[in-house]
């Protein structure tokens, strides 16, 4: 039975449909991919174009995990300074990398476009906002790389970030005119629309339970028959559970929550009052946005905490009356988060788990448009291309050893920022 509950704002208040469909049975194809989010489905829409047979297996809803209960901020690059990412892969691959997802929200607008999508689509950029003069100096590290490269981003200073943000607490911000904002849910529910309509097959409410391979085929065992595939992408990120032994012990879960306003009408006017969403530098990182009806969202780092008179509501409101004391009050109607893969050195990872198995793995909660171009480079690797040309250099999962310890750890700290906060 395919859980049917509410996850988030998005999944609320998106216009596209939800789809639900039970496997029909054993199933042979070219593709199998695990996880109806954004990698698994743009693999699935890109592949099934170039000609693929293709199989998604959502154990949920599509767009259940973390690609549903994203912020929706569609952000050029990583979180890394593009400096920084060169540093990490060498300059040639590490500039590939910072070209390929400096284009990428243009690309995923492209797609919004093309297929029609209805999720709430804005294109005025992202903010990038200093908490403090510290974060601004690595504000400005940033901006002028992005300006060496040719990158269309302004740093704001304090006065002029004010002006767009309607808020007089930062020290300054970077705006990128590449991002823009979306309904995730309503991205994520188009692409399998747009995946179904090239020709492939979507089962929801269908968990995988393990894999083998059998000759030169795989073998994906689920609760409702089997698929027998050429090759495997498993898209779960995050949301991986033992699938693929180890692979959750590669990356430190940590959670991003989120609290929503009731629609306030004009008052929110004066917030982000240009169509921008934005984050900030702070350690423990938290985001603003709005929605086409009004309502302010806000969150931070770690799980939600209480109901309608948690925690996470103090800190909601509080927060709110420090960054805008002329709004007043606020109900909230809606609490939700979900979980990021965070890697040790912030870059996300292709791993070859083994011979036509692979997996795109660890955004740091930068899952939109990575995720969106890794399923769209997976798809042109089991169409004849080569691995070479990958976004990211192929690499062997590599174990963090503390990533359950320090899961705990950082639950622990974003759990006392929530209340330091509140106070």
């Amino acid at each position: 039975m395919t859980d049917q509950r509410v996850i988030s704002l998005w999944d609320m208040s998106t216009e596209e449909p939800d789809y639900v469909s039970p496997m029909d049975g054993d199933i042979a194809t070219d593709l199998a991919i695990v996880g109806g989010g954004f990698t698994g489905l743009s693999t699935a829409l890109h592949a099934a174009e170039r000609g693929l047979h293709c199989h998604v297996l959502e154990a949920r809803r599509v767009g259940y995990g973390g690609s549903g209960r994203n912020v929706g901020l569609v952000n050029a690059g990583l979180w890394l300074p593009p400096q920084d990412v060169r540093a990490l892969l060498g300059e040639a691959r590490g500039a590939a990398l910072i070209e390929i997802l400096g284009e990428a929200p243009a690309y995923v607008f492209s797609l919004i476009d093309r297929h029609r999508i209805q999720c709430e689509a804005k294109r005025n950029g992202s903010i990038h906002a200093a908490h403090s003069p510290k974060g601004y100096d690595d504000l400005a590290r940033r901006a002028e790389e992005w300006h060496r490269i040719g990158a269309p981003v302004d740093l704001l200073s304090r006065a002029e970030a004010a002006e767009k943000i309607g808020s007089q607490a930062f020290h300054g911000g970077l705006l990128d005119h590449r991002a823009g904002l979306i309904n995730p849910m309503g991205y994520v529910r188009g692409l399998a629309r747009a995946a179904r309509a090239a020709g492939a097959t979507i089962s929801t409410g269908v968990t995988a339970k393990a894999l083998r391979r059998v000759g030169n085929k795989w073998i994906v065992d689920t609760d409702q028959g089997t698929v027998t595939a050429n090759w495997v992408v498993l898209g779960t990120n995050a949301y991986t559970h033992g699938l693929w032994p180890g692979l959750e012990n590669t990356f430190t879960k940590i959670y991003f929550f989120q609290v929503a306003t009731e629609p306030l009408g004009d008052r929110a006017d004066g917030v982000l009052s240009q169509g921008q969403g934005l984050w900030d530098t702070g350690p423990v990182m938290f985001s603003l946005r709005r929605d086409d009806f009004g309502r302010i969202i806000i969150g931070s780092m770690g799980k939600v905490i209480g109901d309608q008179d948690g925690l996470s509501r103090r800190w909601a409101a509080r927060t709110l009356r420090r960054l805008f004391p002329d709004l007043g009050d606020v109900a909230f109607e809606t609490f939700w988060h979900g979980a990021i893969a965070l890697m040790p050195d912030h870059l996300p990872r292709i791993h070859r788990l083994d011979k036509g198995l692979y997996t795109p793995i660890g955004y740091n909660g930068r899952g939109i448009a990575p995720g969106t171009i890794f399923g769209k480079a997976m798809a042109e690797l089991l169409a004849g291309g080569r691995e070479r040309d990958l976004p990211l250099p192929i690499k062997d999962p590599a174990t963090v050893g503390s990533a359950r310890v320090m899961s705990g750890l950082y639950q622990a700290a974003f759990t006392a920022n929530q209340l330091w906060k509140s106070l």
